[in-house]
């Protein structure tokens, strides 16, 4: 067990978040922590009409997973997520790993990678 832990943070298309919890289970990650969020990024604003105005949609639906890691490679679930989420167009998302300085289980007061 390495005693480095990582969180491993996605935003991805709603859609994808299927593929990409199976995804995180083939690699043995399958901790994790969902939150619906809206941003903008490279994927163009949407324009619409709703009661004769037009308005233009620019923040759009994406899915945050979080995922902390300690027993098996940070990159190995970030590739599961990169490749599970693809579909080759503006809007994918993006992966980022980061380190993470402690972790606490509440329950039981373990420390460290044990507590992941």
């Amino acid at each position: 067990m390495s005693d480095e832990i990582k969180l491993v943070m996605a935003y991805i298309r709603p859609d994808k978040l299927s593929d990409v919890k199976q995804a995180l289970a083939e690699v043995g990650a399958p901790s994790l922590t969902v939150t619906n969020v809206s941003g903008r990024g490279s994927q163009p604003a949407k324009k619409g009409q709703w009661r004769g105005e037009e308005y233009t949609v620019d923040l759009h639906q994406k899915v945050k997973v979080e995922c902390v890691v300690a027993d098996i490679p940070a990159e190995d679930v970030a590739d599961a997520i990169v490749d599970a989420a693809s579909t080759d167009e503006k809007g994918d998302g993006k992966v980022f790993v980061l380190p993470v300085d402690s972790a606490y289980q509440i329950r039981t007061g373990k420390t460290g990678p044990d507590a992941v």
